[in-house]
């Protein structure tokens, strides 16, 4: 059955549009980031309707400002027992519409008239699809353009569906950036640049330190001259736990450097990465931390199995009620670490 996965958009009746975070929800709400909400002048719009980006940046400091915008609508605000935090989530009675990215490049694929972006869209998912063997059905669009509200500026944020195809079209695309007469190309040195200069700007890294991470960044480059992304997402039947399987509690904030024994999960929101041969160079010293979990999606895919990391960020223990075990894990993307959280290569 098809449920709420990471990327999905819901629309409320205010007409809020907010992101999916992640695959792992409670029974009566879903997680989610606000993205966009109504304002007259708003750069993104269909028909007379504009919004305007509440989240204007993926940034701890961004997210923190949408909940202070909720605090009026505190029914999307939701403190949660099992992760020890306060999030924004969507009561499911609160959803107006699921809009799931399949299904708007499926519509796409049987329109007549597409405006450019559109148009482009599909052909970079029949491309991927061809290159990488992996069938139509599993790719998706989300974004603005899932939404009807992108303009000529908007980017094309791609999802695929399932491990194995999201591998194949990893592959495909790592491929298609080495050949020459194809329209699927990386960034060009000058928006390298500018990228790099973002991230250092907005994250604790050198310019140095956001060239490593985004020589891994192999969802991201242009088609026929457009910026794109392909998000790997999990299907159904490969997510292994239920929202209440596992309870986390704070224990402070720690710097460890450790050895990544798996990185299968890497890609996916959020990306985990199982470790070991950890040192604790900071904060609380406990001797069981198995796992550094991000969700900033800039540390997805930057460390892969048998590398040596460095990481700082907020430790959590770890009750699995589904074996009684109980561990610590390093979390990327808390509250507590107030954006000055990351994962380095050493």
């Amino acid at each position: 059955m098809r449920g709420f996965r990471d990327r999905d958009y819901l629309m409320t009746a205010e007409g809020y549009f907010f992101c999916v975070l992640g695959c792992v929800h409670p029974d009566d709400r879903v997680m989610a980031y606000l993205k966009y909400v109504p304002d007259p002048s708003g750069r993104w719009g269909r028909g007379k309707k504009r919004f305007r980006r509440a989240l204007p940046y993926y940034t701890m400091r961004d997210l923190l400002e949408t909940f202070r915008f909720l605090e009026s609508r505190p029914e999307y605000l939701f403190d949660s027992r099992v992760l020890g935090i306060r999030m924004s989530a969507v009561p499911l009675h609160k959803i107006s519409e699921h809009l799931k990215p399949e299904e708007k490049v499926s519509q796409l694929m049987r329109m007549d008239r597409l405006d450019s972006l559109q148009a482009k869209t599909v052909e970079l998912v029949e491309t991927l699809s061809e290159r990488s063997k992996v069938s139509l059905q599993y790719f998706g669009v989300t974004g603005s353009v899932l939404l009807d509200i992108h303009q000529d500026f908007s980017d094309i944020d791609l999802v695929v569906y399932g491990k194995k195809n999201s591998e194949s079209v990893r592959e495909s695309l790592l491929q298609a950036y080495e050949e020459e007469n194809t329209p699927i190309r990386r960034f060009d040195d000058e928006m390298v640049r500018e990228w790099c200069l973002r991230k250092a700007e907005m994250y604790p890294l050198t310019y140095e330190e956001a060239a490593k991470i985004f020589e891994r960044k192999w969802n991201r480059g242009l088609f026929r001259g457009k910026m794109f992304s392909v998000h790997p997402v999990k299907l159904e039947d490969e997510v292994n736990e239920r929202y209440g399987d596992r309870v986390f509690r704070p224990e402070g904030i720690v710097k460890i450097e450790a050895t990544v024994s798996d990185a299968s999960e890497a890609h996916f929101m959020p990306a985990t990465y199982k470790v070991e041969d950890v040192k604790v160079v900071g904060g609380p010293r406990v001797e069981d931390i198995f796992e550094v979990v991000s969700y900033e999606g800039l540390y997805g895919g930057v460390a892969e199995e048998g590398e040596r990391i460095v990481a700082y960020g907020k430790l959590e223990r770890v009750t699995d009620n589904r074996s009684g075990l109980q561990y610590h894990r390093l979390l990327i993307g808390s509250q507590e670490a107030r954006g000055e959280d990351y994962i380095k290569q050493l």
